[in-house]
């Protein structure tokens, strides 16, 4: 029987030139806080994560190397809005689909989902699409405001 070895938390790394063994993983597990992932070496993996664990974060450290999550790149679209207002009200419009968005050098990336798609035709708004790893902005609070639509 393989051992698994159970995963709590973060872990700040000892020694920093240790070797990385990368844990690959899609954004959407990487929110959640229970779940099972298997690095390159195949060593597997338990989390029952206090908080969701982020991409590029050490969870695991043996003598010889440093675990880390690597996150799984993924289509998205990138839409170059052209002024502040014009990104306010795309986040905006986004957000009220209940997806997230990131902002990178002036691009706003979102998941390259259906409904994103068709938010954009209708609103004639140009995206490409492209494979990145998509790091969402991170919401200010905690409170959520619930609507109806």
């Amino acid at each position: 029987m393989v051992k698994l070895e159970l995963i709590h938390h973060e872990i700040p790394v000892s020694n920093p030139g240790k070797p990385r063994i990368a844990l690959h993983v899609d954004r959407l597990t990487l929110a959640k806080r229970r779940w099972r992932g298997v690095a390159e070496d195949k060593t597997d993996f338990g989390f029952d994560l206090e908080k969701p664990i982020c991409d590029g974060a050490a969870f695991f450290e043996t003598d010889a190397a440093v675990y880390v999550i690597s996150q799984i790149a993924e289509e998205v679209f990138e839409i170059t809005p052209g002024d502040a207002a014009k990104a306010a009200h795309l986040g905006w419009m986004i957000g009220n689909l209940h997806f997230s968005i990131a902002i990178e050098d002036g691009v706003v990336l979102a998941p390259a989902d259906p409904a994103v798609s068709q938010l954009l035709d209708r609103e004639h708004i140009h995206f490409s699409k492209s494979i990145r790893i998509f790091h969402p902005l991170k919401v200010a609070s905690g409170h959520h405001h619930h609507h109806e639509h």
